[in-house]
């Protein structure tokens, strides 16, 4: 299970850098939308997948699961949603103001 986990995470941060490469604005937003879903999957894969075990220790519990990652996650998913809400609204500021969201014509190259 860990393994197919890492495979997604590795397929995510694949397409991630893909996207992130592309000229329009609107692609590599998505490219840092997947680079962060990448992340959670692998910083969850890496606290040992453990199904059925609760989070705390309590009386007669041996093994238990570790939280942090867990935490983690939230936290980074709650920054991750605060970027992406910040490069799309820069993403779409920038493509009413300059009539174009290509990243070679707004650096000025096309003109030349």
């Amino acid at each position: 299970m860990e393994f197919l986990i890492l495979i997604l995470s590795g397929i995510l941060f694949a397409t991630a850098i893909y996207n992130l490469l592309q000229k329009q604005l609107l692609r590599i937003v998505i490219g840092t939308a997947l680079l962060s879903h990448g992340a959670h999957l692998f910083i969850l894969t890496m606290g040992k997948l453990k199904t059925g075990q609760p989070p705390i220790l309590t009386e007669g519990v041996s093994d238990y699961t570790d939280p942090l990652p867990q935490a983690l996650i939230l936290t980074s998913i709650v920054i991750s949603f605060g970027v992406t809400s910040l490069l799309l609204v820069l993403a779409y500021r920038t493509t009413k103001e300059n009539n174009t969201d290509n990243m070679e014509q707004l650096r000025g190259k096309a003109n030349e």
